[in-house]
């Protein structure tokens, strides 16, 4: 390092010992769990100090792209209306406000025609969101419901990033707040059918909601009472509330099991009802269809399958479709004359609508799917929250495609686009995107989902970025991000790479990127490098990537793995302590995650193999990518101090001139899993991030 730059922090050697299965580890730096420990504190405080330091020359950049990204936005904007009962409810956002307003208007009888700013004779506000935030550093809503009759309004709100809510309950015409004795909540509202109750989910110290509450409106919270809970800690569990409001549908599931049960919301007090059972391996959701139950399930499919089952003996199912060669179904959405099951095919998400006859039967010989014909179009179900209703809404996107709104005609498969979100500045012709396929080691074929201006080069001289995630069987499904088109119009090639241990492919495709087979989820990531440098899409020395999560895990293997593939990675709340992490049951969520990783604290075996691949404890003295790690203090999801302790090591073990490659880490010190909240906020944040990105990739012109 040159004199010029300033030495990065070096926090103090403390060593703890861990011993298992006859392994002995030495960890310098486990010491900085403690969030409470001033110098834990004074060593993140330094560590964002250096980094901004680091990145000091990158100023006008950041502003620069902060630009860029309200360019590319309608500032003042809104939702489309969605009809609920008597009412059509709206989310408007006004330049200047990092939060948005919730409203409505009286129904009467056609969807009112809304304009950005102007709001509606009669329009109510629900909930000011910028007002609630006013003074805090943070504001997360982590649900919002009316009650049946709509005249009560429910939220639930985070001011710390901890995902812990205080619920509020409003009466809407005289904006009255009735309650907000509940404090602690997971997610989920209901309401009861006479609105005297109202059922949330709370969670335990290991941050797994596994217990459903019953709150009397007006009353204590010491009052309230317990529905059911979830003693095993594989399992959380959650609920909905039917669309036709008659029940409450829990469900309880770990990784690879679930079980299910129902409670009537006009009999509040009542206990749950099973609906299925719990058998292991058996994965399943449960949709109240009215007079039936519709399963989606994989007993006996890997792709799952969607069977029905009475009311008065929801054990016993029938099948009604198997999904076809290369689908895998995921869920279905019950209406009173239809049924919309959504899946996945040939990697991509898409919606098939099935017609019900009078006596509510599934006629499945006249299922359709809702298709637009581009090779990245993800298609899947938007708001629809009557049961009575005759068509279907639905989202369409892709790289190039803004989120469009559109509703589909059961009757007459009639389609109308009722809105593209408007993106300025934005002349989609510029760009192309397109389906590329990379090779992996053990010769498994790997999606990309690819997008470029057309007049990148090909020629091996471009600079790329390249996203993953690869775990819990999510999928990383094509899209459209504003913030990407000031990567694109710098030339950038954007790609991101549907590796396994995702969903893209179907259920095999997850299994085979877990437990015992999880490195494949790091050579399918280095594969898909390689093929965009091999193709000449991206030069090899200026290919940057980008994993969050898990997908940090995925950046710290392929770091490991491949480091001469990367010029420069950005690891956000990166799980890179993995080991650890998953030896100890009394942190968030780890018992429910040893069906994901496995348990290594009781399998010598899976011990081996995580020890083989956790990114912390196999840092070796070559050079890597220069690299930018984020966190935040109160994350819930992966403790601050996995990055904090990786960064550390990475410093004094890679060869790297840090200098040219430098190593960053930043901590937000409000804030949670998704970082900062409020848009202008977020936006500010990820600026950072890519003004670093660009700058390590030599593009930060625009071309």
């Amino acid at each position: 390092m040159t004199a010029e730059l300033p030495a990065a922090p070096t926090p103090a050697h403390r060593p703890t010992e861990r011993t298992f299965h006859s392994d002995t580890v030495i960890d310098p730096f486990e010491w900085m769990r403690d969030k409470t420990d001033p110098e834990v504190i004074t060593h993140l405080e330094a560590e964002n100090a250096y980094a901004d330091a680091r990145t000091a020359h990158l100023e006008q950049l950041r502003a620069t792209l902060v630009r860029e990204f309200i360019g590319h936005t309608q500032e003042t904007d809104l939702s489309v209306p969605v009809r609920r009962g008597d009412w059509w409810y709206i989310t408007r956002t006004t330049a200047g406000d990092d939060y948005p307003r919730f409203t409505r208007v009286a129904d009467t009888g056609t969807m009112p025609q809304v304009e950005p700013g102007v709001m509606l004779e009669g329009e109510q506000v629900l909930l000011d969101a910028q007002a609630e935030a006013a003074g805090a550093e943070f504001y997360s809503l982590g649900g919002l419901a009316p009650s049946p009759d709509h005249t009560l309004f429910a939220s639930a709100v985070d001011t710390a990033g901890d995902e812990r809510f205080t619920l509020r309950i409003t009466d809407i015409a005289s904006g009255t707040v009735l309650d907000e004795a509940v404090t602690g909540a997971g997610y989920g509202l209901a309401f009861s059918a006479d609105q005297q109750w109202l059922f949330y989910a709370r969670v335990d110290d290991a941050w797994r909601q596994h217990q459903i509450w019953r709150h009397r409106i007006g009353g204590p919270a010491e009052e309230d009472v317990l529905v059911i809970e979830e003693p095993d800690e594989r399992f959380m569990i959650g609920f909905d509330r039917s669309r036709d409001g008659s029940t409450l549908v829990i469900q309880a599931g770990s990784t690879s099991t679930t079980e299910a049960w129902l409670l009537d919301l006009s009999d509040p007090t009542s206990a749950p009802v099973p609906a299925g059972g719990r058998r292991d391996g058996v994965d399943y959701a449960v949709e109240h269809g009215g007079d039936r139950l519709l399963i989606v399930h994989n007993d006996g499919h890997r792709g799952f399958a969607l069977a029905q089952a009475p009311l008065e003996a929801p054990a016993r199912w029938e099948e009604l479709l198997a999904p076809a060669e290369g689908e895998r179904l995921l869920a279905v959405d019950a209406f009173a004359s239809f049924v919309a099951l959504e899946l996945r095919s040939g990697g991509l998400a898409s919606v098939r609508l099935i017609p019900r006859a009078a006596d509510g039967s599934l006629r499945i010989e006249q299922a359709s799917d809702i298709s637009h014909g581009g090779e990245l179009d993800t298609v899947e179900i938007d708001a629809n929250p009557n049961w009575d209703q005759t068509t279907v809404r639905y989202q369409l996107t892709s790289m190039l495609t803004p989120a469009t709104v559109a509703e589909r005609d059961i009757a007459s498969g009639a389609t109308e686009i009722l809105r593209v979100t408007p993106v300025p500045s934005f002349d989609p012709e510029l760009y192309v995107e397109r389906r590329e396929w990379a090779t992996a080691q053990d010769g498994t074929a790997i999606p990309l989902s690819v997008v470029a201006r057309r007049d990148a080069p090909a020629d091996g001289t471009a600079p790329g970025y390249l996203y993953g995630y690869g775990s819990y069987e999510m999928s990383i499904d094509p899209s459209f991000v504003p913030t990407r088109l000031s990567l694109l119009d710098r030339g950038v090639v954007i790609a991101i790479a549907h590796v396994r241990g995702g969903g893209e492919m179907g259920r095999d495709w997850y299994e085979h990127g877990k437990l015992l087979e999880k490195k494949n989820s790091f050579g399918d990531f280095v594969a898909a490098a390689a093929h965009l440098t091999d193709s000449g899409l991206v030069a090899a020395e200026r290919l940057g990537a980008e994993g969050r999560s898990a997908g940090g895990l995925l950046m710290g293997g392929i770091a490991n793995l491949a480091p001469e593939r990367f010029r420069a990675i950005i690891a956000g709340v990166p799980f890179v302590d993995a080991l650890t992490t998953i030896l100890d049951p009394s942190l968030p969520l780890t018992v429910g995650e040893w069906e994901e990783w496995g348990d290594p604290l009781h399998d010598p075996a899976v011990y081996e193999y995580m020890r083989g691949y956790t990114p912390y404890e196999n840092i070796t003295a070559v050079e890597y990518p220069a690299i930018f790690a984020s966190t935040s203090l109160n994350d819930t999801r992966v403790f601050f101090n996995e990055p904090a302790k990786w960064v550390a090591r990475l410093r004094e073990t890679v060869t790297s001139d840090q200098a040219e490659r430098p190593i960053l880490f930043r901590c937000e010190m409000v804030a949670g899993h998704g970082g900062r909240s409020g848009r202008y906020r977020k936006w500010e944040q990820r600026a950072d991030e890519l003004a670093w990105l660009l700058d390590q990739l030599g593009a930060t012109e625009l071309v």
